[in-house]
């Protein structure tokens, strides 16, 4: 089908210009109601990932939503040849047959929409362009300036890292903020690295670990937002440094991620209350953080390599109900 070149009339245009490449509003963008949609949103960054889901697609092309973002979308059920068209500043782009994992990339300052006229299944990462710049000035890169045009390309990374990070898109509570954080920078030099120019070097220059200072400062901070009110953004600025340098200086400090060690952090306290109370497992992954049971049962196997429950009843009430001060 071709609707010729797509321009938004007045009442669209009205429309985009509120309109933000993420949530809900990337699901009115596409014409499609909330319970189409399901996303994780990281919001002081900016940073989301939407799932839109239609069974019978579009039946006008989308509202263009301007930003200074990347868009970068993977299909998780393939797309006909034919069903899908994609326009760029105005103008018709050849579309090719997407599969199953197929990527686009998508820069939203190029005025961006497509029509796709049969049922779609779409993860869409929004990823700002304070981000990717923030990653490529932290690797000693200029910010990119052009990113190109990329349809249907079948990206190994992508669809591994959607997968890893889909089954928490739309639960409530269940992605924490530090974990979307370190998600975005992840996805973020992927897309510098592949498609933007940008290459690894040989040997990288090295990086020191945060000043002693700074790892006091940081740990004082996790430690206050085991319910997940911890930031890179925020933990980043109290060490004056950017988020991109922070996220890299403290896995050069402490070993681990900031996500893995506030993980750590949560599950050390929740072994002092299965040890010391008999608090329901529900209530104690609250305690320590957690969104709910689940959550904390896999994240203490991951960590401790026992289930909560089996490793309480080998150590209940050896240790003394005393939370460490930080």
């Amino acid at each position: 089908m071709d609707f010729g070149p797509v321009n938004p009339g007045a009442g669209d245009a009205a429309l985009a210009s509120e309109l933000r490449a993420y949530g809900q509003q990337l699901a009115s963008a596409f014409h499609l109601d909330a319970s189409q949609q399901s996303a994780s949103v990281s919001d002081s960054s900016d940073f989301g990932i939407t799932r839109l889901t239609s069974l019978t697609g579009n039946a006008d092309p989308t509202i263009v939503v301007t930003e200074p973002v990347m868009l970068v979308s993977i299909a998780l059920a393939p797309v006909t040849l034919g069903a899908y068209q994609q326009w760029v500043d105005g103008k018709a782009v050849d579309t090719p047959f997407v599969p199953a994992g197929g990527v686009n990339v998508l820069d939203l300052q190029s005025d961006p929409n497509c029509w796709v006229g049969e049922g779609f299944d779409w993860i869409h990462h929004h990823l700002p362009r304070t981000i990717l710049d923030d990653v490529a000035r932290d690797h000693g890169f200029e910010p990119v300036g052009s990113y190109p045009v990329v349809l249907g390309k079948y990206d190994l990374v992508v669809a591994q890292l959607t997968q890893m990070i889909l089954p928490q898109v739309g639960s409530p509570g269940s992605t924490d903020s530090l974990a979307l954080d370190d998600f975005a920078l992840i996805l973020a030099a992927h897309v510098l690295e592949t498609y933007g120019g940008l290459r690894r070097r040989s040997h990288p220059a090295h990086r020191g670990g945060l000043a002693p200072w700074q790892m006091r400062r940081a740990a004082e901070m996790l430690r206050a937002g085991l319910g997940g009110s911890a930031r890179l953004s925020a933990l980043a600025e109290e060490c004056g440094i950017s988020i991109s340098y922070f996220a890299r200086s403290f896995k050069t400090s402490f070993g681990v991620s900031p996500h893995r060690w506030l993980n750590e952090q949560r599950v050390e306290y929740a072994k002092v209350l299965m040890a010391s109370s008999r608090e329901p497992l529900a209530g104690i992954a609250l305690q320590a953080g957690f969104s709910d049971q689940a959550a904390f049962t896999r994240t203490f196997h991951k960590i401790v390599g026992d289930a909560p429950g089996r490793w309480r009843r080998a150590h209940e009430f050896q240790v003394n109900p005393v939370r460490s001060s930080a």
